[in-house]
């Protein structure tokens, strides 16, 4: 699922493609994507374009009159950028929105249908899509230590919780936790002064260097390569792989769609942590220790 990063560079392209231009039409593709029955697709023709937003994960793109299309690209949604005369995907596009500058596709990879488009008129209407978080490059140390303390969760579901946290996802979380060398089963409340610090210092670095990272790699174009797996990752999505820091094999958990990667020796003391479906089926065969892997 696209994060803050890339989040942040679909919408610092848009803003520039779109100054000023004039929304000609959208056209939904697929009747599931859109979410709401007012206002209608039509509403927003020949409205001027004022400016993106982005609401945790979601992306806002704001229309005169106070109109605007709320975007969740949800795992495997994505924008795409069309030059006057190209076509849009077949099959995997979801809606269009055409300007006279191009038009901006957003497609779906899969056959679950989980993202959504929401059409929304006034301030009131799209602050309902607002779940809480707070924005954590926009956060002060008070603030995040604060957040963290609201309940006793693991690490990982507080930084992933878009009622704490806004636009930190599955992937920056792990990357996040690596970079402060903590567990992502660690309970919040048990971090002493140190360990909320260490964390804050890596929610900061990690979100603004991943930004900095993806906006050098897309300054020319349209980012075309949005993905939770990126080969410069530490851990996210490298199981088995060495950790850049210690050597040691990279550990997973995996749950229902989603993965929590970590480096046993670096976050959880050489402790590799039980996986219910592997643990459960090994039994006793189950390695406890990163030293048992040899």
């Amino acid at each position: 699922m696209p994060e803050l990063p890339d989040l942040t560079i679909y919408l610092e392209h848009l803003d520039r493609l779109l100054d000023g231009a004039r929304l000609e039409r959208i056209t939904v593709l697929n009747p599931f994507v859109l979410r709401t029955v007012e206002p209608k697709p039509a509403a927003f023709e020949s409205k001027r374009f004022v400016g993106t937003a982005r609401i945790g994960k979601r992306m806002v793109l704001s229309f005169e009159t106070e109109l605007h299309a709320v975007i969740h690209l949800m795992v495997a949604g994505r924008l795409r950028w069309l030059l006057p005369g190209r076509k849009p995907p077949a099959r995997i596009t979801l809606a269009t929105f055409a300007f006279a500058p191009g038009t901006l596709a957003f497609t779906e990879a899969g056959s679950k249908r989980r993202a959504s488009l929401h059409l929304a008129r006034g301030t009131a209407a799209l602050a309902a899509f607002d779940p809480g978080g707070i924005e954590p490059l926009a956060m002060s140390a008070d603030e995040f230590g604060s957040r963290m303390m609201q309940s006793n969760h693991t690490l990982k579901r507080a930084l992933t919780d878009p009622h704490l946290f806004a636009g930190i996802g599955n992937a920056y979380s792990d990357e996040i936790l690596h970079r402060a060398r903590l567990s992502p089963i660690a309970l919040t409340r048990s971090l002493d002064a140190d360990g909320i610090a260490r964390l804050y210092a890596a929610v900061r670095a990690v979100l603004t260097e991943w930004t900095e990272r993806l906006r050098a790699g897309s300054r020319d174009s349209f980012p075309e390569d949005v993905t939770a797996f990126r080969p410069a990752m530490a851990v996210h999505g490298k199981f088995g792989q060495p950790c850049p820091a210690c050597g040691a094999p990279v550990q997973r958990i995996v749950y229902a769609d989603n993965e929590t990667n970590y480096c046993a020796r670096c976050q959880t003391g050489g402790r590799i942590l039980a996986d219910r479906a592997l643990s459960r089926l090994l039994k006793s065969s189950w390695l406890k220790s990163i030293d048992e892997l040899g």
